[in-house]
């Protein structure tokens, strides 16, 4: 399935402002079920300087500097995406213990995987709600991941909220409302409760109508012997072709599409938009 996707956000500014260093995270990553083709990034004003970065966790970063007033940042991401379909079920626990939670990760693994194991955010209410939903898939590994999905999906509102950072875990499960990265921060949460190594996903999904044009989020959990694999809360689904990976992070702001301010005695708006179509 070949997918074609825009994704503009625009800033305006009150006055004219100078911009300092902008970090964006708008290229898709490549993987077995993902190739990229076709990709350009616009920016206007044009940076004086642009850097290209692998960052710690292996994604795709630009750096922009910028040496001249404006009143408006525009910053266009375009790009073809080849996404191969395929069986997310498709592989098998090794060592075959780890089909039940909880599980120990071989070490080697575990090494390499503590800063997704983190405790930070969860509470004893999320480590309740995280053992109910296992005591209800029979303490499953694939069962759990699939019913706290399903769980979210159908007993929590969503809710729209471009800016801002998600809520924590704790705030979104009292609340029972949220948006995407909301979600995703709660389910993961729930994960590392468990000793399921967790991480945030940001990227698109084609064919929902929830998600048609905007950014989204997910969780990836790592499974010995099935690596990373993705949830998502949202939709209360496994992760398949019709999903597109632009970054992933232990930490949800880490990987933000755009981080950067400016100067200058203004205020601003943003407007963001994202077109996915099928060739």
């Amino acid at each position: 399935m070949i997918l074609s996707v825009e994704h503009t956000l625009r800033y305006s500014y009150s006055s004219p402002v100078s911009l300092t260093p902008h970090t964006i995270y708008l290229r898709p990553k490549a993987s077995p079920n993902q190739e990229i083709s076709h990709y350009q990034l616009d920016i206007q004003p044009v940076p004086s300087l642009m850097f290209k970065n692998i960052d710690v966790e292996g994604n795709a970063q630009f750096v922009a500097f910028f040496n001249t007033m404006c009143h408006e940042l525009t910053i266009k991401a375009s790009f073809e995406t080849d996404s191969k379909a395929f069986n997310p079920y498709h592989f098998i626990y090794f060592p075959f213990d780890v089909e039940k939670i909880p599980f120990k990760y071989p070490e080697k693994e575990l090494s390499l995987l503590q800063p997704y194991l983190t405790q930070e955010g969860i509470t004893t209410l999320v480590h309740q709600f995280s053992r109910q939903i296992a005591s209800e898939a029979g303490w499953k590994t694939t069962d759990f991941l699939v019913r706290i999905s399903k769980y979210i999906r159908e007993n929590f509102v969503y809710e729209k909220r471009i800016k801002g950072a998600a809520n924590s875990p704790e705030t979104t499960l009292l609340s029972k409302d949220g948006t995407c990265r909301d979600y995703a921060v709660l389910m993961i949460a729930a994960c590392k409760s468990l000793g399921i190594a967790a991480r945030f996903v940001s990227g698109y999904c084609y064919g929902s109508e929830l998600q048609a044009h905007e950014l989204h989020a997910w969780v990836e959990v790592y499974l010995p012997g099935g690596g990373w694999r993705g949830f998502d809360p949202t939709s209360g689904v496994i992760v398949d072709n019709q999903y597109i990976t632009l970054a992933s992070s232990s930490e949800a702001e880490l990987i933000n599409p755009i981080t950067g301010g400016f100067r200058g005695d203004s205020s601003s708006i943003l407007d963001a938009y994202v077109s996915i179509i099928q060739k």
